[in-house]
């Protein structure tokens, strides 16, 4: 017999009580930790070779734009003194130096990876990145001439002396500085001081492929860059000069431009202004190969107005973007007979949208349709909706949000073919779209010319919602259909990215799309949504309400007897992009502490501690990373084994819920819903393409333990999606 009294587990503290360095994790660190899992893309032998080359480039344009939009964002707040610490105790500069020790460490891996395994490996595969000396004679006539034809025109060699100033580096350039010597002091033109530098800037041009094929034997693949091309014929660019050294470089400038948006008059003009600002804002990284010549960073550093922190030695290549023209071979099978690419994938054509004569607006009419991208075709379903608004004349009226589109977009052309109909059509183009304003302009002004309703968003708030609503006569009277997604309305990025998109003409939501426009186009102030979630107006409260009532079911569920493995259990299933916002977090903490089951797939970054007893002990994040972006947004709450469903735009961020407009919509039909289990199923069942996250912000990947778990979730929705289009289901499994 036992006699000790039983333990009393402590009651957890508060979450009001609790500082916010006990609750959430740094941002920017949890961001260079997502990267790091897409670098791991590269560094793991699965992934086939050109896919690996590929996630070399991702990961070095996913870190460009973090050090235009986050560090540039950190350096202006220290220009501007600011003193605020961060949600985890962090002054600015602790946060930069966090983030230059992470990236350091990041780099070298990526150095490694490319320098001892990928190159190697292409090189067994008929694919040779060269450097001068390992070229032949004859390539090095070729060289001869390629120079002579397509550079030397091209080049602009630009001296800094006296009469010539440090030249404008236009952001993500790389450039060759050269330090060059007259043969006799006696011969300069100019008069100079000797024991100054001599320094010399020429651009590699962009308009020319930065890796060099040698030849054009279509059986090989031999490559030069192009840089180091350009350094081997300097003395035609300075002729009669003595060049001492030559270095490439590249620097980033900051993205993270202040506007005042209270003092607008016209958006339109902001924009303009702001990009004008951004062209020409301050440098706040410069990167340099291994073993640069110091003399020569010390002169860029002073002319940048750089410190030694912002200068980043890179130990391999300098631009590893350079490398989608190497991974755009595409070639299928290497001269070793490994697989070199992914298996390619063909989007299907969704089960109820195979007939392709028959009216969609019928096929709609006759129930809701959800589709999944880019399992299933973006072109046969939503660039078919559009198409047939833009050509059925019973269509009176078509309204859509443009946030980011392609260039050679299908969509354009259609809206302004409704236009020269007679439609009214409205378009809401967000000007503010992140590296994406020159473009958003330019569409902007080509279908204000057609003659479309053009609106550029609301000063102070991003429209960021992806919706279109489609007004039509029929015999009953006006009847509005919608799309109602998770992605934009880009047809490139849809065979990319995984998304989601509904279609319906169900009375209660189309109507409150409508007001969503009218609030977009004509200010209306509607707060009364019953059905939508839409940002800034009830989106965070009713997720609010929404965590409140399972935890008001937990404590009914504990009453019952509360067996964790129940599966009436009441849990939250939710998968989003990032994970922020404090109040969501606090909520989320505040349901784990009253027993509710959470389980959160977040791919980017997450400031949320899980697994931390006391705290968050019911709640588990995973991150899945793949050959696909998973991009769409899609939110479970039990309900007392009533599941509710919702997709749209947002995240759980703080700019998502309160400084943006997005929509997020119910799915109501059973089947749909049934989809959606099935996605949420795999994705958290995943032990190829999935990670842990730890709760000190650390991330484990899973290990398959059998044969069947080696397919990730990309493959196993791929084969889900044929089996269906053949007719064919499967049992869904439990998370």
């Amino acid at each position: 017999m036992n006699d000790e009294s039983p333990v009393t587990q402590p009651t957890p503290k508060p979450i009001s009580e609790r500082a916010n360095e006990d609750i959430f994790l740094n941002r920017e660190a949890s961001w260079l930790e997502f990267n790091r899992r897409v670098l791991h893309e590269a560094l793991d032998e699965r992934t086939p070779l050109l896919e690996r080359v590929s996630f070399l480039a991702i990961f070095n344009s996913n870190l460009d734009e973090f050090f235009q939009k986050r560090v540039g964002g950190l350096k202006r707040q220290i220009s501007a003194g600011v003193t605020t610490l961060t949600p985890d105790g962090m002054t600015v500069r602790e946060q930069l130096a966090t983030i230059r020790q992470l990236v350091l460490g990041d780099l070298k891996s990526q150095a490694d990876c490319f320098d001892n395994q990928i190159k190697p490996q292409l090189a067994a595969n008929g694919i040779h990145l060269l450097v001068w000396d390992e070229l032949t004679d004859t390539e090095k006539q070729f060289t001869d001439d390629y120079f002579e034809n397509n550079l030397f025109p091209v080049l602009t060699p630009l001296a800094v002396d006296p009469g010539h100033p440090f030249p404008f580096i236009s952001n993500l350039s790389t450039s060759l500085g050269v330090i060059l010597r007259y043969p006799d002091s006696k011969e300069s033109p100019i008069e100079i001081d000797t024991a100054e530098i001599q320094f010399a800037r020429v651009k590699v041009p962009r308009i020319l492929p930065q890796w060099v094929r040698l030849g054009t034997d279509t059986g090989v693949h031999r490559f030069i860059h192009l840089e180091d091309m350009i350094c081997q014929y300097l003395d035609r660019l300075f002729e009669g000069m003595i060049i001492e050294d030559a270095m490439p470089f590249r620097i980033s400038r900051n993205a993270d431009v202040e506007r005042d948006d209270d003092d607008a008059e016209d958006l339109l003009e902001l924009v303009e202004q702001e990009l004008r600002e951004r062209r020409f804002a301050k440098v706040i990284r410069l990167e340099v190969p291994a073993n640069p010549n110091q003399k020569m960073v010390r002169f860029l550093m002073d002319e940048l107005e750089l410190e030694e922190n912002d200068v980043y030695i890179m130990p391999s290549e300098l631009d590893y973007t350079d490398l989608w023209l190497i991974h755009g071979l595409g070639a299928v099978g290497g001269s070793s007979g490994a697989q070199l690419t992914a298996q390619a994938w063909q989007p299907q054509v969704p089960v109820r949208l195979t007939d392709t004569e028959a009216d969609i607006f019928s096929i709609i009419r006759a129930g809701d349709i959800l589709v999944h991208h880019p399992y299933e075709s973006f072109a046969s379903s939503v660039e078919r909706f559009i198409t047939a608004a833009a050509r059925d004349p019973k269509v009176v009226a078509l309204k859509l949000t443009l946030y980011r589109t392609d260039k050679d977009s299908p969509f354009i052309p259609q809206l302004i073919r409704a236009a020269e109909e007679g439609k009214q059509v409205v378009c809401l183009v967000e000007l503010s779209a992140r590296f994406d304003e020159e473009r958003n302009m330019q569409l902007a002004q080509r279908l204000e010319k057609a003659g479309v309703h053009v609106v550029y968003g609301l000063v102070g708030l991003k429209t960021h919602t992806k919706t279109a609503l489609v007004v039509r006569q029929e015999a009953e009277g006006m009847r509005s259909y919608c799309h109602i997604g998770t992605g934009n309305y880009n047809s490139k990025t849809a065979n990319l990215y995984t998304d989601l998109g509904l279609f319906t003409c169900k009375p209660h939501l189309t109507g409150e799309l409508t007001q969503v426009f009218h609030f977009l186009t004509g200010r209306s102030l509607k707060r009364d949504f019953n059905h939508l979630l839409v940002a800034p107006v009830n989106m965070k409260r009713r997720f609010y309400e929404l965590i409140d009532r399972e935890i008001t079911h937990t404590a009914a569920w504990k009453q019952r007897g509360s067996d964790p493995k129940d599966p009436n259990r009441p849990c939250i299933i939710a998968k989003m992009n990032s994970l922020e916002d404090r109040g969501i977090c606090r909520k989320l903490y505040e349901a784990s502490q009253q027993g509710v089951k959470i389980d959160l797939n977040v791919r980017g970054f997450c400031c949320l501690m899980p697994g931390v007893p006391g705290l968050s002990e019911n709640i588990k994040v995973i991150s899945v990373i793949g050959r696909f972006l998973e991009h769409e947004r899609i939110y479970r709450f039990h309900n007392d084994n009533h599941p509710e469903y919702f997709i749209g735009s947002a995240d759980w961020m703080y700019r998502n819920l309160n400084n943006r407009v997005e929509c997020i919509t119910p799915i109501e039909e059973p089947a749909l819903q049934k989809k959606l289990w099935q996605i949420l199923t795999t994705l958290f069942n995943d032990h190829r393409q999935a990670w842990d996250m730890q709760s000190d912000g650390s991330y484990i990947q899973r290990k398959p333990q059998n044969k069947e778990q080696e397919k990730g979730t990309h493959e196993r929705l791929m084969e889900i999606t044929k089996r269906e289009i053949l007719g064919v289901s499967g049992k869904t499994p439990e998370i």
